[in-house]
C-alpha cells in the first residue's frame, strides 16, 4: 500500500503520527516501518498485515486491534496498551514490549523470539503454540494464560507468575523459571530439560508426564504437586520442598533425592 490519507493523517513509511487519533481506522496492509506512533490511540484499528517494522508506538493505546499477521519485527511498544488485541501470527521478533499490557490478548502462533516482556501483562492471554525462543519475560504476569504448545526455549522467565497457566505441551528446554510462580499450572507432558527452577513455586501444579532431565529444581516448592509419570532423570531436588500429598513418579526415592518434607 502507498501512502493515503486516513482521518487526515498521511499512512506511509516513517511517518509522523505522534499522539495521532487513529480509533476504529482501517490501516489493513498499511506501510508504517518506522512510523513514529508514540502514544498514538489505535483503539479497535484494523492493522491486519500491517507492516510496522521499527515503529515507535511507546504507550500508544491499541486495545482490541486488529494485528493479525502484522510484522512488528524491532518495534518499540513499552508500556503500550494491547489488551483484548488481536496477534494471531503476528511477527514480533525483537520488538520491546518492556511493561506493556496484553491482557486476554490472543497471540495464537504469533512470532516473539527475542522479544523484551519485562514486567508485561499477559494475564489471561491466549498464548497457544506461540514463539518464545530466547524471550526475556523477568517478572511477567501470565497467570492464568494458555500457553499449551508454545515454545519458551531458553526464556528468560524469572519472577515470572503463572499461576494456574495451561502450559500442556509446551517447551521450556533451558528456561530460567528461578523464583516463578506456577502454583496451581498445568505443565502435563511439557518440555523442561535443562530448565532452572531454583525457588521456583510448584505448588499444586500438574506435571504428569512432564520432562525434568537434568533441570535444576533445588528449593523449589511441589506440596500437593503431580509428577506421575515424570522424567527426573538428572533433576537436581536438593533442598526442594513437598508434603504427603505430593505424588511421585514411580522409582523415584525423593527422600534420597534430597527432598524435604513438611
Amino acid at each position: 500500500m502507498g501512502a493515503v490519507e486516513v482521518n487526515g493523517y498521511t499512512i506511509e513509511p516513517g511517518a509522523n503520527l505522534l499522539q495521532a487519533n487513529l480509533q476504529q481506522a482501517n490501516l489493513a496492509g498499511a506501510n508504517l516501518t518506522e512510523a513514529n506512533m508514540w502514544w498514538a490511540v489505535l483503539y479497535e484499528a484494523n492493522l491486519q498485515e500491517a507492516t510496522l517494522n521499527g515503529a515507535n508506538l511507546i504507550g500508544a493505546t491499541l486495545y482490541s486491534a486488529n494485528l493479525t499477521g502484522a510484522n512488528l519485527t524491532g518495534a518499540t511498544l513499552t508500556g503500550a496498551t494491547l489488551a483484548e488485541a488481536t496477534l494471531t501470527g503476528a511477527n514480533l521478533h525483537s520488538a520491546n514490549l518492556h511493561s506493556a499490557n496484553l491482557q486476554e490478548a490472543t497471540l495464537t502462533g504469533a512470532n516473539l523470539t527475542e522479544v523484551n516482556l519485562i514486567g508485561a501483562n499477559l494475564q489471561e492471554a491466549n498464548l497457544t503454540e506461540a514463539n518464545f525462543t530466547e524471550a526475556n519475560l523477568w517478572w511477567a504476569v501470565l497467570q492464568k494464560a494458555t500457553l499449551t504448545g508454545a515454545n519458551l526455549t531458553g526464556a528468560t522467565l524469572t519472577g515470572a507468575t503463572l499461576a494456574g497457566a495451561d502450559l500442556m505441551g509446551a517447551t521450556l528446554t533451558g528456561a530460567n523459571l528461578t523464583g516463578a510462580t506456577l502454583a496451581g499450572a498445568d505443565l502435563t507432558e511439557a518440555n523442561l530439560q535443562g530448565a532452572v527452577l531454583y525457588l521456583a513455586n510448584l505448588h499444586s501444579a500438574t506435571l504428569t508426564e512432564a520432562n525434568f532431565q537434568e533441570a535444576v529444581l533445588h528449593s523449589a516448592h511441589l506440596a500437593e504437586a503431580t509428577l506421575t509419570g515424570a522424567n527426573l532423570t538428572g533433576a537436581n531436588l536438593t533442598g526442594s520442598v513437598a508434603d504427603g500429598t505430593t505424588v511421585w513418579p514411580e522409582g523415584v526415592d525423593p527422600v534420597a533425592a534430597g527432598v524435604i518434607f513438611v
